[in-house]
């Protein structure tokens, strides 16, 4: 059986998903047990919160991308399903919670994302920081993957998640300098990528990593001018997927990209010297972390 990704497009009335947007439906009893896990945990995830397309396919692998600090975001992106509403307070039990879910999955690699908390002291950065450090303690086998928002590039905020030690530090710059005022209001091509480089001048040893979506309007020279700017900053890890539009509220899809294309431009940024890149219709930033993460550690280590 197929079934269209669990987030269509709706960019223009009548216009259908091109025949590559489609795959099939995943079942079964992994899936189901990831499911009771999540919701026992008490705590968000993006897969659901932003109508992940991979949702069954990772939930069926025990793959899920935790959204700490809670499920209302304090930015409006004009890309992102996540509600845009006053957050409540974080919940000082939610890093013990996330590390025991962690644990009851068996993760060997782990994605952590959150809202934007542009309401509190610290954006948010210490909780997430208490969220690395028990998830160390509950499982020290398991690699953890940070996807933060921006902090507003502040330097603390950064060294105080950087110093929790998490293995990979993931920041999206989303989307071309030119479109990037207009899809991302109250973000900042430049200050992304100011954290990227920031992050790197703190812990030279972490692996940093960032995504980008097509299909917004974007040339493929300005892709390619993203990309030298991403590893201008000394990004290792690049992911590229395909934009899908959540509501006729949000932008609208301007091209759906063949998967020939995705192919391409995972050539291209080869070429310019990223160790990984995972370039497809359907990935995400998040998509097959853990094979990405295994791959370029295995090439350290050789």
């Amino acid at each position: 059986m197929e079934l269209t990704v669990l987030a269509p497009s709706i960019a223009s009335p009548g216009r259908r998903l091109p025949p590559w947007l489609k795959r099939p439906l995943p079942t079964g009893d992994v899936l189901l047990q990831t499911r009771r896990i999540v919701e026992e945990s008490g705590v968000a995830t993006v897969c659901e919160e932003a109508m992940c397309p991979n949702l069954g396919e990772c939930w069926s692998h025990r793959h899920a991308t935790f959204m700490i600090l809670g499920d209302r975001c304090t930015r409006r992106c004009r890309f992102c399903a996540v509600t845009t509403a006053r957050p409540d307070r974080p919940s000082p039990d939610e890093p013990r919670r996330l590390a025991a879910a962690v644990g009851r999955l068996g993760l060997r690699h782990v994605v952590i994302t959150s809202v934007a908390r542009d309401d509190l002291p610290d954006e948010g950065a210490g909780h997430f920081a208490r969220c690395v450090c028990e998830i160390r303690a509950e499982s020290p086998q398991c690699a953890v993957e940070v996807l933060p928002a921006d902090f507003h590039a502040r330097t603390d905020c950064l060294e105080t998640l950087c110093d929790a030690g998490p293995d990979i530090y993931n920041h999206n710059q989303e989307t071309v300098e030119r479109l990037s005022p207009r899809i991302r209001p109250q973000a900042n091509y430049r200050r992304s990528l100011a954290v990227l480089e920031t992050v790197r001048r703190l812990r030279p040893d972490l692996w940093t990593k960032s995504g980008l979506m097509v299909g917004l309007g974007e040339t493929r020279a300005e892709l390619r001018r993203t990309m030298r700017d991403l590893r201008g900053v000394g990004v290792s890890i690049l992911t590229v997927g395909q934009y899908l539009r959540p509501s006729a509220r949000h932008a609208a899809v301007e091209r759906y990209w063949p998967p020939s294309e995705f192919d391409e431009i995972a050539a291209e940024a080869r070429d310019m010297g990223f160790t990984s890149v995972a370039s497809g219709p359907f990935v995400r930033s998040s998509y097959n972390a853990a094979e990405v993460y295994q791959a370029i550690d295995q090439r350290r280590g050789a």
